[in-house]
């Protein structure tokens, strides 16, 4: 299974925080959020990794390297003169990812079982597997999915408050790489505007859903929550 990060965000909601370092890098108990994210992947013996980066890449690139030293094989797709977006970065990276791979959001920890969500997606064989939350415990995100009874993907709204959104994204992805098409070469677009729309159309966009709660460092009280993990994730 290849794993790829989305690390590229300006982070602007953290204000001075971010102001010099990537998101990503935010230290939690001296070390990296990011670096978090890539031990839960080696734990689970995932270790081929593309990190998509932006501002302020180099910071990442220079810290993790190729990887070796936390057992990983770490390869980069950087965006240079402007930030493309998320789906205009995977775009960007599609030379180096594989047929299908798993698509996480960098500023994102969701301690789940990968190897099992990826079965469950071969197994549908539909172009996408989109793990999701049921928000039981507040994670500060509020719902932006909502579900048929074959927990297919039939909305997908940040903006909206209606009551049929009834769960959230949880930060992580199965992806064919084909769906890569649907955004246009070196243009800025969301994921969810340039593929997850398309997708859903389509019903090709199924829902994993997940009763884990993932920990999103996107605010400062989000912050604070992943603080009170860390001392069990900082192994």
């Amino acid at each position: 299974m290849q794993a790829v990060i989305l690390a590229g965000g300006l982070g602007t909601r953290l204000g001075e925080l971010t102001r010099d370092t990537p998101k990503v890098m935010i230290p939690f108990a001296g070390r990296p959020f990011l670096y978090y994210v890539l031990r839960l992947l080696e734990r689970q013996g995932i270790k081929d990794t593309v990190i998509c980066t932006g501002y302020l890449g180099e910071q990442i690139e220079d810290f993790f390297g190729n990887g070796r030293k936390m057992g990983l094989s770490i390869k980069y797709s950087q965006e240079k003169e402007k930030l493309l977006g998320t789906g205009g970065a995977l775009k960007q990276a599609q030379h180096i990812l594989d047929s299908y791979f798993l698509m996480l959001n960098g500023d994102t920890y969701l301690p789940i079982d990968y190897k099992e969500v990826e079965e469950r997606y071969l197994l549908l064989g539909c172009k996408a597997l989109m793990v999701v939350y049921n928000n039981k415990m507040d994670t500060g995100v509020k719902n932006n999915i909502a579900l048929d009874r074959n927990q297919m993907v039939v909305k997908y709204d940040k903006e909206s408050t209606s009551p049929d959104l009834k769960y959230v994204e949880a930060g992580a992805v199965f992806l064919r790489q084909e769906t890569l098409a649907l955004v246009p070469e070196d243009i800025s677009v969301s994921l969810e505007g340039g593929i997850y729309r398309h997708l859903i159309e389509e019903r090709e966009l199924a829902a994993h859903v997940t009763e884990q709660r993932f920990y999103d460092i996107g605010t400062l009280e989000q912050r604070h929550v992943f603080e009170k993990l860390v001392d069990k994730v900082a192994q």
